[in-house]
């Protein structure tokens, strides 16, 4: 029972990009209500709304707020703050951004108004909607909140089909930077092996499909044997 009273929520996006799409889209297939989507793009707000059954395209962001009441803010991060400030928040509404840099802070604004505050993030990459659609499922998504909002969102991992770790504000650069170095570094010692190939007159396309074979198996070694 508890579990169907939380689906309930009504559900709103601030920002229609990568990550708002594909997290709204996942949590409508699992029965949550997403009623309402603003973006700076009215384009891409329409065209997320059409693809959720009940969901309207906002014309401005305090209507997207005003229609729910958890309200994921899924802007650039340097636009969440002043994002979140221009909207009149109130008592019952929870505010939640899904940066992986940024701690509940810069959600002061919605908090000094009445309303919980909490962060998501879905340690992923996701370099199209269609793969970070896909690539949601068995993501670990790191929480920042305090009660009864902490409880929503863990249960939203996990009906996500993901996991979850719960973060303090304090945590949130080191856990940054570990995502980068895991993430972005192994890009960059990518480019560095194609880039020896080249040396020995193989082209980058083809040294990265001789070397992939290479990177699952290391990580898949990673995964199994530690």
């Amino acid at each position: 029972m508890a579990q169907q009273k939380t689906k309930m929520l009504r559900l709103g996006f601030i920002g229609a990009g990568t990550v708002g799409t594909a997290l709204a889209v996942r949590l409508s297939s699992k029965g949550y209500q997403v009623v309402a989507v603003s973006s700076r793009s009215q384009t891409s707000a329409d065209k997320l709304a059409q693809s959720i059954s009940g969901c309207r395209a906002a014309n401005d962001n305090q209507a997207a707020a005003d229609a729910a009441e958890l309200i994921f803010i899924t802007t650039p991060d340097d636009a969440i703050a002043p994002v979140v400030s221009e909207i009149q928040w109130h008592s019952g509404q929870s505010v939640v951004h899904c940066s992986g840099a940024a701690s509940t802070d810069i959600l002061e604004s919605a908090k000094r108004l009445g309303a919980q505050v909490g962060a998501f993030h879905p340690l992923q990459t996701f370099a199209s909607v269609k793969q970070a659609i896909d690539n949601i499922p068995g993501s670990t998504f790191a929480i920042e909140a305090e009660e009864p909002l902490l409880t929503t969102l863990k249960k939203m991992a996990t009906a996500l089909e993901g996991d979850w770790i719960e973060l303090k504000a304090s945590d949130k650069v080191l856990y940054h930077a570990a995502a980068v170095i895991a993430c972005n570094y192994m890009v960059t010692l990518i480019k560095l092996a194609t880039d020896l190939w080249q040396t020995f007159n193989i082209p980058t396309p083809k040294a990265t499909k001789a070397l992939m074979p290479l990177l699952r198996g290391t990580l898949n070694n990673i995964d199994t044997v530690g």
